[in-house]
């Protein structure tokens, strides 16, 4: 029996073995948010901060203390917005409020007065696999960006960085869109 022994660790060793993994991180594969830079529109070039930006999901109520602010009345020039993700390969939408000098919308006095520009968001979601460990991920295709008119619109132009005629979200390596302001 003396001959099994050597054998039969050996095979525990294996098993083991094989049924441990190394441990898997997720770290920067993760679902990416589209992100945004505001510009000087006389100088183009020049990246301009946007004053007391609040920024929220057009759904959210924006005399609601408790809503979720994606940024809150801060001097910002860039911000990171994450986009929906439902069906893969279906159309999707996703809206936001940009109110600029939002604070002045609280104060009592009537004349003082914030200016809220919705942008539209629209694109496709495709889902990829990352590891066993961090699952799945989702990247954002064929992206289009529109500024909802009003009276008074804060946001006077919109185009993908990199002069990009087609916009594609797979990583925040790089801004994919400029708003100037």
């Amino acid at each position: 029996m003396k001959p099994y022994k050597p054998i039969f660790l050996l095979f525990i060793i294996i098993v083991f073995n094989q049924s441990c993994e190394r441990d898997d991180i997720c770290t920067d594969d993760t679902t990416p948010r589209l992100l945004i830079e505001f510009f000087d529109i006389t100088e183009q070039d020049v990246l301009k901060n946007v004053p007391r930006l609040s920024v929220y999901d057009v759904d959210a109520d924006p005399d609601d203390v408790n809503t979720n602010f994606i940024v809150n009345n801060s001097n910002v020039n860039a911000i990171a917005l994450p986009l929906r993700f439902e069906n893969e390969g279906e159309l999707t939408t996703t809206e936001y409020i940009l109110e600029r000098d939002s604070n002045l919308r609280l104060d009592d006095d009537p004349n003082t007065t914030s200016n809220m520009d919705t942008i539209r968001i629209t694109y496709t979601p495709e889902f990829q696999f990352v590891s066993r460990a961090c699952g799945f991920k989702s990247v954002f295709n064929n992206i289009s960006i529109e500024v909802l008119t009003d009276d008074d619109n804060w946001i006077l132009l919109t185009n993908f960085s990199n002069n990009l005629t087609e916009l594609n979200v797979e990583d925040e390596t790089t801004t994919h869109i400029n708003i100037f302001h």
